[in-house]
C-alpha cells in the first residue's frame, strides 16, 4: 500500500522551473531517499508534500485520496532550516510542538523524558535552547518532529552539522522508528548516506526525475564495472593498462574503472605478471555516488533550482 502518490507536480519560481513534471510513490513502511544535488528541486518536492505552498499542476495524495491537510497530524517534518523557539526551554519547545499535533498532555511529558534519557539531553531540559550547541539543538527538533508519532516521517538532511557519534545515533533512532512501522522520507544530496539508509529511491537534478525506484535493481542496472585494488608498487603500472579506463588513487589502494566489465579477468591476469604485489582484487558494484555522476553528467551538468 502507498502512503504518498505525487502525480506529474510541476512548480515555477518566475523563470525557473523547479520541479518539472514529478512522480512517485511512497510504500507504506519504507525508507525513501529523495536524492539530488544542492538546488535540485528536492526541498520544493517536499515543501508541496507538505502543502506549505502549492504545485502549479499534478497533485498529491496521501494513502489514496487524502489531501495533505486532512493528514497534517499524521506527519513529522524536519525541515533543512531548522526553526526552534530560542528564548524557551528545551521541555517547554518539545511540549509546544507535541501539542500543536494533537498530543495530550500527559502523554507529551511521558514521551518528552524518554526522548531526552534517548538523546542523553535530560540534564538540558530547563536550559533555554540558546544555550545548546547547534548538534544539541538539531537532536530537540528531531523529538519535536517524531514524538506525536507520525505515520510519515519527512526528514530533510537530517545529518547536516553533526558529529560522527550523533550521526550514528540519529541514524540508529530513523531506523528503530521505520522498525516501529514508519514511513520516512530522508532528503540529502549525500550519496553514501542514502546508499546505506534506503531501499527506494528517486533522484532529482535540474527538477527533473533523473532515476527511480528500488536501490538494488537501479545498481544492477548500471552492472560491475569497477575494481578495488589493494597493492604495492607502481600504480602506473595499473593506471596504463589497456583495460583500465579511469582511475581513483588513494597511496594504499586503487579505484579503477573497467573500460568493460568483462575485462576484469584479463586485467588480474595482466597485473599478476608485472611488479605489482596484489594483496585484494576485488569486482565491486557501483556506488549511488557514482551512478549519481554518470546520470547527471548525461542529463548535461548541475542544476540551480530549490
Amino acid at each position: 500500500m502507498d502512503i504518498v502518490q505525487v502525480e506529474n507536480i510541476s512548480k515555477h519560481f518566475g523563470e525557473i522551473k523547479a520541479v518539472d513534471n514529478v512522480s512517485f510513490n511512497i510504500e507504506k513502511g519504507s525508507v525513501y531517499g529523495l536524492l539530488g544535488p544542492n538546488g535540485a528541486g528536492k526541498t520544493t518536492t517536499i515543501r508541496m508534500i507538505m502543502d506549505i505552498i502549492a504545485p502549479d499542476s499534478g497533485k498529491i495524495t496521501f494513502t489514496g485520496d487524502q489531501q495533505s491537510g486532512d493528514f497534517a497530524d499524521q506527519i513529522g517534518y524536519l525541515p533543512e532550516e531548522r526553526g526552534l523557539y530560542r528564548k524557551m526551554k528545551v521541555k517547554d519547545v518539545i511540549l509546544f510542538m507535541a501539542e500543536l499535533r494533537g498530543m495530550d498532555r500527559g502523554d507529551a511529558f511521558n514521551e518528552i523524558d524518554g526522548w531526552l534519557k534517548k538523546m542523553d539531553l535530560t540534564e538540558w531540559e530547563n536550559r533555554k535552547i540558546e544555550e545548546l550547541s547547534k548538534g544539541m539543538a538539531q537532536k530537540i527538533q528531531f523529538i519535536a518532529t517524531v514524538i506525536h508519532k507520525p505515520e510519515l516521517i519527512i526528514l530533510d538532511e537530517p545529518f547536516s552539522g553533526l558529529d560522527p557519534i550523533n550521526m550514528t545515533l540519529l541514524k540508529d533512532l530513523m531506523l528503530e522508528l521505520n522498525t516501529d512501522g514508519a514511513t520516512i522520507i530522508f532528503s540529502t544530496h549525500i550519496m553514501e548516506q542514502a546508499e546505506r539508509l534506503c531501499e527506494k529511491i528517486c533522484l532529482i537534478n535540474a527538477g527533473k526525475i533523473v532515476l527511480e525506484g528500488d536501490l538494488r535493481e537501479i545498481k544492477q542496472s548500471f552492472g560491475r564495472g569497477s575494481v578495488e585494488i589493494e597493492y604495492s608498487g607502481d600504480v602506473d603500472l595499473i593506471k596504463n593498462s589497456r583495460f583500465v579506463e579511469g582511475c581513483n588513487d588513494f597511496g594504499q589502494y586503487v579505484e579503477v574503472k573497467l573500460n568493460a566489465p568483462e575485462h576484469y579477468s584479463a586485467l588480474l591476469q595482466e597485473l599478476v605478471e608485472t611488479s605489482v604485489d596484489i594483496t585484494r582484487f576485488e569486482l565491486m558494484e557501483p556506488t549511488l555516488h557514482e551512478i549519481f555522476v554518470q546520470s547527471v553528467r548525461g542529463e548535461g551538468g548541475l542544476s540551480n533550482a530549490t
